[in-house]
């Protein structure tokens, strides 16, 4: 029969398998949402974000113009679609989904490479940096002020929300950093 310590002590190891999981996860995560930039409604979603980062803006061609051309997911607009192609935002967004694909990767590489795994970890701890920044920078990361009382900060809407999980992909990242320095001071030395 199980006890409550038996059970408790089978909980205490889980941290084994969750490190496993957090890594997948987050692959999974990288690499999904980096081949969904190679299609038009998610680059057009991003457009916000990218439009308003004094780090990023500058990847496009007309970033303060934005707004009035921006679509909704799964709409076809030709005109904006159009407007998209030569604010170079299709271009950009291709590169980034490049990049994320590439940090997931590095992440699974862990399995047969600790260093390579390092390097997807800290890669997957530095890019949530950098989206966390948007909830600062983009005012569509908010409800907007259209006649409700509820609006502004802290009422996130649908793209701050997308944003703020990347609180759980820096924590994860975190772990995972911290796992792959432990396996690399614990190797053998090669001479």
């Amino acid at each position: 029969m199980l006890t409550l310590n038996t059970l408790l002590q089978k909980a205490s190891r889980l941290d084994k398998l969750g490190i496993h999981l957090i890594r997948i996860g987050v692959a999974i995560i990288f690499i999904w949402i980096g081949a969904l930039k190679f299609v038009p409604y998610e680059a057009d979603s991003i457009t916000p974000f990218v439009a308003n980062s004094p780090v990023m803006s500058f990847f496009y061609e007309h970033p303060h113009e934005y707004k009035e051309h921006l679509t909704h997911e799964g709409q076809l607009d030709p005109v904006k679609r159009e407007w998209q192609v030569s604010n170079n935002t299709y271009a950009f967004s291709d590169g980034l989904g490049t990049v994320e694909i590439l940090i997931g990767l590095l992440v699974l590489s862990y399995g047969f490479s600790r260093r390579l795994g390092m390097v997807g970890s800290v890669l997957a701890f530095l890019t949530p940096i950098v989206t966390l920044s948007f909830l600062f920078t983009t005012p569509e990361a908010w409800v907007s002020n259209l006649g409700d009382a509820d609006y502004g900060f802290p009422y996130l809407s649908g793209g701050g929300r997308l944003v703020l999980k990347d609180v759980l992909m820096l924590a994860g990242a975190v772990m995972m950093i911290a796992d792959s320095a432990r396996q690399l001071l614990q190797a053998p030395v090669k001479r």
